[in-house]
């Protein structure tokens, strides 16, 4: 443990950790009852990249076409051990880098659940790259077309379907209402192994791309004649993921459309489905995709329209999503092992709902024993000066007034009178809650400093390190917090 306060020192805290959290107020498709704080944008250098991806080596592209494609995607890793994407642009591509930096900073500041967040931007002599959180568990084309194991069952597929009609629902809201090329490709698979759509597609065309690089049977129609992208010709590629998802194949719409007019769509379905869908249900997808590829673009539903008719048809809702696909986490089977307290499972959710309940709940009942010394004289003169402000801080905390119970426990600690761990780990939530997880880490790390033996300021430190994108510390504190917690129960 003394190892745990010296890695976490405070000169190294102020000196290291950057402002780095933005608060999911733009986000409305998250859990109910969570408080999401996001990875800022930012500028990272061509020396950071280089390093993250091993000199951009071939063995880190994990984009579709490999070396040959005209913009490549690596894997790459930073120094705090966080996983990101990087898109290498070639060096004709943006040649105007005001145009690139207006763009990345547009779809930087979009923030969801459903998205693979744009977390950063390069530009640097001819070089264009931009910096995506990193989603481990590939694409929806490689579960779709190319699986190995068990084909995605139905109930993910309508999941799949519906949180990208989420995404998309949630990006028009933004004004980013065009999306390039929308594909099996460009969906891709979380931590958690939810599906989200890659943000690379909301950047504005540059010089070298094309809007559509699949096959142009599968290109809106009115692409075809006027070269642009609207709203509704991304529900029509929408269209197309559906027919994808439907039958586990690229099918052009023009043949899936045959069958539908000719009401063989049950030809349409994948032939691993049989049995596990129902007919209705299966009928009311055909009938959605069919409404999505009407010829004239004004026929077609609206992505607030979509997200309504795929509501209804989500099955298993309760079941996560790496259950449904049959996906291994590294975090579940590091943290399973773990027997996470519920305070613990919040703290790996960053549900700060979920931990302020939990807190409130518990109350002062660890500070038993934390010795504080006091004269007749200074009890007093000053103790009842300085126990209200802690019932005040107290009141506001359980209102869930945290800028309040901010100040108040900040006059509480300055008063130097009382020490209080719990007080430190209700400021430290109450600093998460106002999207300042470095102040959070200090005070937990105070907390610990006052009660050594008190796992919850360690799992407060994992809670403030996952928020701050420190992954690797993260999932080592809340080791320690779970081990240690184990200790005092069992001499208890």
């Amino acid at each position: 443990m003394g190892a745990r306060c010296s890695k976490f020192s405070f000169c190294w805290f102020h000196s290291n950790l950057k402002p780095s959290v933005l608060e999911s107020s733009d986000q409305e498709n998250g859990e109910k009852g969570e408080r999401k704080l996001w990875p800022s944008f930012g500028e990272f250098s061509l020396e950071q990249l280089k390093v993250a991806t091993d000199g951009f080596s071939s063995e880190n592209i994990v984009s579709e076409h490999g070396e040959k494609a005209p913009n490549v995607v690596y894997k790459g890793k930073l120094d705090n051990g966080q996983w990101i994407a990087i898109k290498r642009f070639n060096k004709f591509a943006w040649p105007d880098s005001r145009q690139f930096l207006e763009e990345a900073r547009l779809v930087g500041s979009l923030r969801s659940d459903r998205l693979a967040n744009l977390i950063g931007y390069c530009y640097e002599g001819e070089e264009r790259l931009l910096i995506a959180e990193f989603m481990p568990h590939e694409t929806l084309a490689k579960h779709l077309f190319h699986w190995e194991a068990q084909p995605m069952k139905w109930a993910m597929r309508l999941r799949v379907a519906f949180y990208l009609a989420q995404a998309l629902e949630y990006c028009t809201s933004k004004g980013r209402g065009l999306y390039h090329d929308l594909n099996a490709y460009r969906i891709l698979f979380d931590q958690d192994a939810n599906p989200r759509l890659s943000c690379f597609g909301l950047m504005k065309n540059s010089r070298d791309g094309k809007s559509y690089s699949t096959n142009l049977a599968f290109t809106p129609p009115e692409y075809l004649r006027t070269g642009r992208v609207t709203p509704e010709s991304v529900v029509y590629s929408f269209g197309t993921l559906l027919l994808d998802l439907l039958s586990g194949k690229h099918i052009p719409p023009s043949h899936a459309l045959d069958l539908i007019r000719g009401k063989n769509f049950l030809m349409l379905m994948d032939s691993a489905l049989e049995g596990h869908f129902s007919k209705d249900d299966g009928t009311e997808l055909v009938r959605l995709a069919s409404r999505c590829l009407q010829y004239e673009a004004r026929e077609r539903p609206n992505a607030k329209s979509l997200v309504a008719s795929l509501m209804s048809l989500q099955k298993e809702t309760e079941v996560p999503s790496y259950v449904l696909m049959g996906v291994k986490l590294e975090t579940a089977s590091s943290t399973k092992q773990l027997s996470l307290t519920p305070f613990g499972e919040a703290c790996l959710r960053l549900d700060l709902t979920a931990m302020h309940g939990i807190l409130e709940k518990t109350g002062y009942k660890d500070d038993e024993g934390i010795a504080n010394e006091l004269s007749f004289q200074l009890w007093t003169s000053q103790m009842q000066e300085t126990l209200n402000l802690k019932k005040h801080g107290d009141t506001a905390f359980r209102a869930k007034d945290f800028v309040t119970a901010i100040d108040c426990y900040t006059q509480f600690i300055d008063g130097g009178t009382m020490v209080s761990p719990t007080v430190y780990g209700r400021r430290c939530l109450s600093y998460l809650m106002n999207e300042m997880a470095q102040e959070g880490l200090g005070d937990a790390m105070q907390a610990q400093v006052v009660s050594p033996e008190w796992p919850t300021a360690l799992y407060l430190q994992a809670a403030c390190l996952f928020s701050l994108g420190m992954e690797n510390d993260a999932q080592e504190t809340l080791k320690d917090a779970t081990n240690m917690e184990a200790k005092k129960i069992k001499f208890v």
